[in-house]
Formats: C-alpha cells, sequence, structure tokens
C-alpha cells in the first residue's frame, strides 16, 4: 500500500511540474511504439495539462513498412520451392492484393518465426529449398539480421537469404523537423534504438532545429517524468538531448550491435509509409553480401504503390491525425480485418488507440 501511495504522490508531483512549466502550448511527439501503446494503456493523456498536446509518430517498424514493400515480399513468398519466413505482425499486413496471411491460406509455404535463428535453422533444414527472412524493423533489429548474415556465410549456407527492410529513425526524425505542417518543440525519443545508437545521433535535432530531446523509460512514471523534462527545456529555451533512461542506455549506444550493423549494411535511401523516400535511411547488405541479398537475388522490383483508398495511416504516422480522424477507423478498418498497418502491429497506434481507448469511450 505503501508502494502504491509513493507512485501516487510522485505522479501528482510529476503532473504539478509539468502544469509550472507548461505556460504555454507545447506539442510533444514520441517515436517509439511501445511508449505509444505505454501512452494509452495507462490513459496517461488525461493527466496532461490543457497546454501540453502529444501526438504520436513514425515509431512502428511494422507501419512504416512502406505498400510497395509489402507486396514485394507477397510475390517473393509466392514463389514454388520457397519458404519465407517472417515475424508474426508481418503476416496480416494488407498489400494491395491480400496479405501473407492470405497467401498461406492458399498453400504458399510461409511460417512464422520468433527471431532470425529460426529463419537461418529452415535454411539448414530444407537444403533443397530456398529460405527467405524478411527483416523488418529499425536499429534494435537490424544488428540481429547481420550476425545471422554473418553467420551463414562462415556456415556457407546457400540457400538462405534476407529480404531486407530495416530503417533507421534518425533521418525520419530530421525529415518530420523540417516539415512546415507539422511543429513539434520536443520528441520522447525511442529507448529500445536508442539502447543500440546511443545518444550522438540525435544531437542535430536541438542544434539545427532547436526542438528539445529526452530519452526515457516505458513505465507512465518514466513518461511523466520525460515530458516534464521537455517542458522544462522548452520553457527555459534549454534545447538538448537529456538521457532519463541511464538503467538500459549508454550514452555512447552499444558498441558490438553497431559493429555488427556497419560490418554487414550500407545506409541507403528508403520509403517509409506516409513520409515518402528518405535520403540514408534504410539499410541495404554490402556488395559482398550480395548472395544473401533477397532483392538482388531474385531481381525484385520495390514498386511505388499508392496506400489502399481511405487509409489514413501515413497522416497517423506523420502526427498529422489522431487514429480516431481517419475516416476508416473503427468501420472498415479493425484489428480484425484491418485495412492499414497501423491497426494490425501490437505497436500500432490505431490499434492501441482501438483497444484502449475507443473502446472505453463506446
Amino acid at each position: 500500500m505503501q508502494e502504491k501511495g509513493n507512485l501516487r504522490d510522485k505522479a501528482e508531483l510529476l503532473q504539478r511540474a509539468l502544469g509550472f512549466f507548461a505556460k504555454e502550448p507545447m506539442t510533444f511527439m514520441e517515436v517509439c511504439g511501445t511508449h505509444t501503446v505505454a501512452i494509452y494503456r495507462s490513459g496517461l493523456r488525461s493527466l496532461l495539462p490543457k497546454n501540453i498536446s502529444l501526438v504520436s509518430g513514425p515509431g512502428c517498424p511494422v507501419c512504416v513498412t512502406d505498400q510497395g514493400e509489402v507486396d514485394a515480399a507477397i510475390k517473393l513468398a509466392e514463389k514454388k520451392g520457397l519458404v519465407f519466413a517472417t515475424y508474426g505482425d508481418m503476416m496480416r499486413v494488407p498489400g494491395t492484393k491480400g496479405s501473407l496471411r492470405n497467401l498461406r491460406t492458399q498453400g504458399a509455404d510461409v511460417r512464422v518465426v520468433r527471431s532470425c535463428d529460426e529463419a537461418l535453422d529452415l535454411a539448414l533444414k530444407n537444403p533443397t529449398k530456398e529460405v527467405v527472412f524478411l527483416g523488418v524493423g529499425f536499429e534494435t533489429t537490424a544488428p540481429s539480421t547481420a550476425a545471422i548474415i554473418l553467420e551463414a556465410e562462415e556456415k556457407k549456407v546457400r540457400n538462405f537469404s534476407v529480404l531486407c527492410f530495416h530503417k533507421l529513425v534518425p533521418p525520419a526524425l530530421r525529415l518530420l523537423a523540417e516539415s512546415r505542417e507539422l511543429k513539434v518543440d520536443g520528441f520522447l525519443l525511442p529507448g529500445h534504438v536508442t539502447v543500440v545508437i546511443g545518444v550522438k545521433p540525435y544531437e542535430f535535432l536541438p542544434r539545427d532545429f532547436n526542438i528539445s530531446c529526452t530519452i526515457a523509460g516505458f513505465e507512465p512514471l518514466d513518461i511523466m517524468e520525460g515530458l516534464v523534462e521537455l517542458a522544462r527545456q522548452v520553457h527555459d529555451k534549454d534545447p538538448k538531448v537529456s538521457l532519463l533512461y541511464a538503467r538500459a542506455v549508454r550514452p555512447e549506444g552499444n558498441t558490438r550491435a553497431k559493429k555488427f550493423i556497419r560490418r554487414v549494411f550500407d545506409e541507403a535511401d528508403a520509403r517509409w509509409r506516409g513520409l515518402g523516400k528518405i535520403k540514408n535511411s534504410g539499410l541495404r547488405l554490402k556488395p559482398e553480401f550480395a548472395c544473401f541479398d533477397a532483392i538482388t537475388r531474385f531481381d525484385l522490383d520495390i514498386k511505388e504503390v499508392p496506400l489502399p483508398s481511405g487509409c489514413k495511416c501515413g497522416e497517423v504516422l506523420m502526427g498529422k491525425l489522431r487514429p480516431e480522424e481517419c475516416p476508416l477507423f473503427s468501420i472498415r478498418c479493425t484489428p480484425d480485418d484491418p485495412v492499414g498497418p497501423c491497426m494490425v502491429s501490437s505497436e500500432g497506434n490505431c490499434a492501441a488507440c482501438y483497444k484502449y481507448s475507443y473502446k472505453v469511450m463506446r
């Protein structure tokens, strides 16, 4: 009981601190799917002063996967004699024609794996079949993909390749900071990504754009503390990158994980759902690993494809719309029958809103 009382007292102190600093309207954006879910689940927005607006950004790796990339994955998975391995959330993301889950019901060999190690095991156990692993995610999952490619090279596994759609967060933040349509005073930066890349990659935000930044944990009080720090920076005109998640993040990041990324990947332009093509925001296998690159190996053409009619995932990912402002939300687009990926992923903004906010409001 005493612990609950202490938590309640701390929450009230943080609320008062927010009220003290928020003398003028401030807009903050969280850029992490785990933060988004925690904010909706805890009802944190209801505790914020009226001057603080909290919007969600492109923090869900499944959601930002471009429509053309989804279509390319489905097209490749259709090939006979090929085993297509993917994380579970990608199974239900709608392509222009169906999804990977639909494809599996039609007989395609599409399998859900919990890690890229399982995908490599599939290749070792099925030497007569081509096995392709769908690599999605930010800097958080890229080191694992890099490590498995190095392992495949070491073991001379020649029937294994990766369809690489990994993306890098800082270039997307630069695009958001440069946007004339979106005015953000501060970013609640992604904790898991920062565990890997460290603090330095974000320093351009306060330096070049006068945008406040903080790195916080994922408990509601962690997030509240992060918002207080953002409000303080704006109030004091003291933009910087503050690290409030020292229990998990080192300022230099995870040097070993970054070494894996540099060893296997080059930076490349990439398309993000809703954000368009962003320079050097994606990862592509280095030429020396071309034999493990599914795009090269199967001569895939990643086309520019429009979003489904009426879907506003792009605007939601940019923080321009809240999920419930999409005309399809809860009507044509639900977790059971999604139109866009933001309603599919467990970290999707629309899915979190539907589960923790919209259903309560009804």
